[in-house]
């Protein structure tokens, strides 16, 4: 009998992503039905609130990653009917079956029997007509099988062995093709699997940074990805081997549950070899397509977590407060290369440059000093951004001593340590050759330094998300996904904080709703053909740039002081006349009422709906009415640090710091107090209370006061802590690793280091916990907390 799959999968996928993102069915439909016809997430988050119901950009970006992922299911779906159907083999049954699958694992479950393959023992066994000994077995328990077996000799089966044999390869191959039983068995792995890593022998000096993977042993379904992708690398590299098999009390259970299907649970000579048959196809097959499954599923889920963990970083510091228009000076330290200086005027144009060799072997510090002091008088620099990378602390020093040198009556420069991630990839990038073609390559980072303390947005988007160093194993991870990922949020934040159309550059335009590198290259030449933007509607000039382009970047793009006041503003064009209808109630001159609070008082949003524009529009421009332009971003703020803590070497125990988070991963966040080597906030320090998630606490950019808990000078590696005892536990824990002693159970005696805990057991057998004390950083945490 021949069945026909639905025609039609759209208001079934509306209804589970609907489920999965908190909104209704419509809203997902609404959604989905602009996202096809070409408008972007930002767009419709933020001028398509009445079609979609007030879906945001968060709730939007889920929409359109699992609506990908459920229309590749839904294809699947209906490749798999189609192949069943044309081997006649499709019945009601296995239809509805089919329709019922969730994910892309059951679908393929179902279609193991049915899918076209190479010539198996199974197909041979039958062909030699050993399928009814198969069956007679199951049938009748209490006959033996060598007996049943002796009635299927014949040419081609030489004797009872080879019967058996091939009885045994049919229903092996039954059981690797029975969807439930296979879905049972992964439901069980899942739940209850064991993960265990062990060292190859000889591999121990090799790979000591994963010496904590050597001998170690948790549950599958609870390692956060950190640790996963730690071991899977340590594994790809061949220093331990993995293994993921059922607890060891529960051995058995598997091979159980495949009894059961074969129905073998009593004491008869069929029973017992149908058990041989279930310990057979467990070992032989099953259990190595379960390691395999869940291997992927959890690298899958690690790489999920990874890229999560990157995006939200990167979110951060796209979205770090930028110091604003102010000339600066950018400093790009270096010892025998010297130093590169580069100043920009407020709207980022280069204006001069130099090279300074304060230190060995020129030690040329006077000359440094006062080449500085000219650059700051001759160019009224108000901002010196100093690069953290080799040489930051000597660089920063010698600019402290410089600035003393400055009369009291004179405002003095504001100087600040930036990140130089990705500032060498930048350099050295076909974009910087075309920006700076005459300038050499290592003057251009110190101009890429001074402008990402103006405006971190502005310049961070010219350099590849991947190369600006805030994910942890970005390399291991999928890395399709992952620029996709981070493209998402380069585009968000860019989109949230808007561009001025007028001075942005053609890879921050790029990322403008609508536009993309070739549409954001034609406006970069029409407004160097034809001058500055005079209002939005001259976009529609642009070569290429069509209706469908503006509706979409127009809401994005500023123009200050144009010839239409709201050009300045997020308003978009098509709701210029609610805006209008708006200042004509308060009877003032558009531009006395914009950014003034107080004239727009009284008014009531739902004076101006009307069928084109409902609620949430006319209150965003009421919003924006009264804080025209605003930029989201936090205002500025620097850390200061401490002087005479330059090295690793002066730092001590108990020392309190200024530091700004450079990193924040699932374990904690990395903080740099100024020593080249940024120090980690374990979550288990993080606060005064427990803390599932340390977004919940810090994120990237912020500046922080941190408690120097443990320094290990030769690992390079530093234990910090934010809570208000200073991280006094965390020390005391050390002091008892010192000794040789960790705490065992509280009233209990205290076990060895190093001594096994029960089968979920962390590095050197700790208890596993979120929260955890860092102790002295297992060697493959540490790496998997490196910046890739």
């Amino acid at each position: 009998m021949t069945t026909t799959a639905p025609t039609d999968a759209a208001p079934r996928i509306a209804r589970l992503i609907a489920t999965e993102i908190g909104a209704r069915p419509e809203q997902v439909t609404a959604a989905v039905t602009l996202l096809d016809e070409g408008a972007t997430v930002p767009f419709v988050a933020r001028y398509r609130k009445e079609v979609t119901g007030g879906l945001d950009d968060t709730q939007l970006r889920n929409l359109a990653e699992r609506l990908g992922y459920l229309r590749e299911l839904e294809d699947r779906r209906g490749a798999i009917l189609k192949s069943i159907d044309s081997q006649d083999k499709l019945t009601p049954e296995l239809a509805k079956s089919i329709a019922g699958a969730e994910t892309k694992a059951q679908l393929e479950d179902i279609y193991l029997p049915y899918k076209p393959k190479r010539r198996t023992k199974a197909m041979i066994a039958r062909e030699n007509g050993l399928e009814p000994l198969a069956e007679a077995i199951l049938a009748d328990h209490s006959a033996d099988p060598e007996a049943l077996a002796a009635g299927y000799i014949t040419e081609n089966v030489e004797d009872t062995k080879a019967a058996l044999n091939g009885a045994r390869d049919i229903l092996m191959e039954r059981l690797s093709e029975d969807a439930d039983l296979l879905g049972r068995l992964r439901g069980y792995m899942q739940s209850n699997a064991v993960l265990s890593a062990r060292v190859v022998a000889g591999k121990e000096q090799e790979g000591a940074k994963f010496s904590d993977y050597f001998e170690h042993s948790e549950g599958w379904a609870k390692v956060p990805s950190h640790r996963a992708l730690a071991m899977l690398r340590a594994s790809n590299e061949g220093i331990v081997t993995l293994e993921i098999a059922p607890p060891e009390e529960e051995a058995d259970r598997p091979l159980d549950m495949v009894s059961a299907k074969l129905g073998a649970s009593g004491e008869g000579p069929g029973d017992k070899w149908l058990r041989k048959v279930a310990g057979w196809t467990w070992r032989v097959k099953l259990s190595l397509s379960m390691t395999l499954d869940l291997l992927s599923e959890m690298r899958a889920r690690a790489h999920e977590e990874a890229i999560a963990v990157f995006a939200r970083n990167l979110k951060d510091l796209l979205l770090a407060a930028p110091a604003g228009s102010k000339a600066t000076l950018g400093l790009d330290p270096g010892i025998r290369t010297g130093v590169k200086a580069a100043v920009i005027d407020s709207t980022g144009k280069l204006l001069a440059t130099d090279t300074l060799y304060p230190f060995q072997p020129k030690n040329d510090v006077r000359g440094a000093q006062h080449a500085i002091l000219q650059l700051v008088a001759r160019h009224g620099v108000e901002l010196i951004a100093i690069g953290n990378g080799t040489a930051s602390r000597e660089t920063e020093k010698l600019v402290a001593e410089t600035l003393k040198m400055m009369p009291d009556h004179v405002t003095k420069p504001t100087k600040v340590v930036v990140s130089e991630a990705g500032a060498s990839v930048y350099s050295a990038s076909e974009l910087a050759a075309r920006e700076f073609p005459e300038l050499d390559v290592s003057l251009r980072g110190a101009v890429s330094i001074a402008r990402r303390l103006q405006d971190p947005l502005a310049e961070l988007v010219k350099i590849e998300p991947k190369s600006i160093g805030v994910g942890q194993y970005q390399h291991d991870v999928d890395q399709h996904r992952l620029a996709k990922s981070l493209e998402a949020v380069v585009e968000d934040a860019v989109n949230a904080v808007g561009v001025d159309l007028n001075t942005a550059s053609a890879p921050l335009l790029a990322h403008v709703s609508g536009l993309g590198p070739g549409l954001a290259e034609a406006v970069v030449s029409h407004r160097e053909m034809k001058g500055a933007f005079r209002s939005r509607k001259e976009l529609l000039e642009v070569a290429r740039l069509g209706p469908r382009a503006f509706e979409q970047c127009a809401g994005f793009l500023r123009i200050r002081e144009g010839d239409e006041p709201l050009d300045a503003s997020s308003v978009h064009p098509e709701a210029y006349g609610v805006a209008r209808k708006i200042v004509a109630a308060c009877g003032r001159d558009l531009r006395q009422i914009m950014g003034n609070e107080g004239a727009l008082k009284g008014l009531r949003a739902e004076q101006f709906v009307d069928e084109t524009f409902g609620l949430p529009t006319v209150r965003d421009i009421l919003s924006e009415l009264e804080k025209p332009g605003r930029d989201p971003r936090p205002s500025f703020k620097t850390a200061s640090f401490t002087d005479g803590v330059e090295e690793i070497t002066d730092l001590k125990p108990g020392m309190v710091l200024e530091g700004t988070v450079t990193n924040v991963a699932a374990f904690g966040a990395f903080v740099d107090v100024g020593v080249h080597q940024d120090g980690l906030v374990h979550v288990s320090q993080l606060a005064d209370r427990f803390v599932k998630d340390p977004h919940e606490v810090v994120k990237a950019g912020d500046v922080v006061k941190v408690t120097v808990t443990e320094v290990d000078v030769p690992r390079k590696r530093i234990g910090l802590s934010m809570k208000k005892d200073g991280g006094a536990s965390a020390r005391d824990q050390k002091r008892e690793r010192d000794s040789g002693f960790r705490s065992g159970p509280k009233g209990g005696p205290k076990a060895p280091r190093g001594g096994q805990g029960g089968g979920n057991s962390g590095p050197r057998g700790k208890p596993q916990g979120r929260n955890d004390a860092p102790g002295a950083l297992g060697a493959a945490l540490l790496d998997a907390m490196k910046k890739s």
